[in-house]
């Protein structure tokens, strides 16, 4: 099976994204993933305001490997100028290649201010941040694509104008989640309403939703005409799954189900990418005293119960795994694990990472009253990037 994609006037192949996930597509995550296959890796959220201040942590956060051919960042933002100005950024410092704009994220922090998943139901105000977005980045030839819900619950769907107006304002592709803001990761995504924008529109749509394994990938472009896939949840604890991607996508049958042996591979060097970028930085400070040895196996944790998950390890060794805080230990751990038990395949195609319940939207006041309104809510750019 192949779908054409490109970007910038280079083909996507196979046609799939790795979704920006707060804390953890980092560079070292990002490394480990295209090590596996083929696609575009997207940075974590960054956002305007963090970036136009030169905010330490978000400065760290748009490093790219050398070797990432196509440096994919990922804007947050609710003011127009405010996303002028950082694309300008972006495009003066020549800090990426591909710039991505988040109208997905339905966590309260955000929606609370009108921004992510919450910002579209604004649509002269959707309209005039992905404009003000496309035009600072055209003259250095970057593409701007959008991610984004079907809107905030089922009484307020925004997709399909969110699309149209995104195509008008010269975006390169559109992502849709199949879900709104109120179900967060509750349910089973709606791909119909994937199938629905992409009828709806003529430039590319992404679906993203329920892509746990290479199979579900190709059962959604084969069932809503999609242009590809992004894939976030899914590759927890499972950076190999870009490998069945690409696999999949070139019509080849074989699927990756790793042994505990060499899923405690991908482990140690995944804790090691992670302690080598966070020692690398010229600004490194120690924090309380924690090398940065230690600061990288801590920020590995939470990637364990991901990669152990179905696995028959005992709860003490997977508690002691969960608290290592260092290269050695975690080594010496990993040695203790059945390297020849087999992959579990009773968690093949099963939710990864966070579930919750559906829950009621929380709005700044008013939010709802007047689509046409461009007002900026007060206090609605978040300060910070990433988690």
């Amino acid at each position: 099976m192949t779908t054409q994609l490109s970007l910038a006037g280079k083909p996507v192949d196979p046609p799939v994204v790795l979704a920006p996930m707060a804390g953890i597509t980092n560079l070292p995550f990002r490394k480990l993933c295209r090590e596996q296959g083929a696609g575009i890796y997207v940075c974590e959220m960054i956002t305007t305001v963090a970036l136009l201040e030169r905010n330490p942590k978000t400065m760290r956060l748009i490093e790219f490997d050398p070797d990432e051919e196509t440096r994919s960042l990922q804007l947050y933002g609710v003011d127009p100028v405010a996303m002028r100005r950082a694309v300008d950024m972006v495009v003066s410092e020549n800090l990426a290649d591909h710039i991505d704009l988040n109208f997905g994220c339905p966590v309260p922090k955000v929606t609370r201010r009108g921004g992510g998943s919450a910002l579209p139901w604004k649509r002269e105000l959707f309209r005039q941040i992905v404009t003000a977005a496309v035009t600072a980045a055209a003259p250095a030839g970057i593409p701007v694509t959008v991610k984004m819900r079907k809107g905030i619950d089922d009484d307020h769907l925004t997709y399909l104008d969110a699309g149209r107006i995104a195509e008008d304002a010269g975006v390169a592709w559109v992502a849709l989640h199949g879900r709104t803001a109120s179900e967060r990761y509750s349910g089973t995504a709606d791909w119909e309403a994937i199938a629905s924008l992409k009828a709806a529109l003529d430039i590319p749509v992404l679906g993203n939703g329920d892509v746990w394994e290479a199979d579900d990938a190709l059962r959604l472009v084969d069932e809503t005409g999609c242009d590809g896939v992004v894939v976030g949840r899914g590759c927890l604890g499972r950076p190999w799954l870009f490998g069945d991607l690409e696999a999949a996508f070139n019509g080849r049958a074989e699927r990756r189900l790793p042994s505990l042996g060499e899923v405690a591979s991908v482990m140690a060097r995944h804790a090691r990418l992670l302690v080598e970028w966070i020692g690398s930085a010229e600004s490194y400070e120690a924090r309380r005293n924690i090398s940065a040895e230690e600061h990288g196996c801590k920020e590995f944790r939470k990637h364990i119960a991901w990669y152990l998950k179905g696995f028959p390890v005992g709860g003490e060794l997977r508690r002691s795994l969960a608290m290592t805080s260092s290269l050695a230990e975690l080594d010496d751990l990993l040695g203790k694990l059945d390297a020849d038990a087999p992959f579990p395949e009773s968690t093949i195609g099963k939710p990864r990472g966070r579930t919750n319940s559906p829950a009621k939207v929380t709005l700044p006041e008013g939010w709802l009253d007047d689509r046409d309104d461009c007002t900026v809510p007060e206090g609605a750019e978040l300060e910070t990037s990433g988690g």
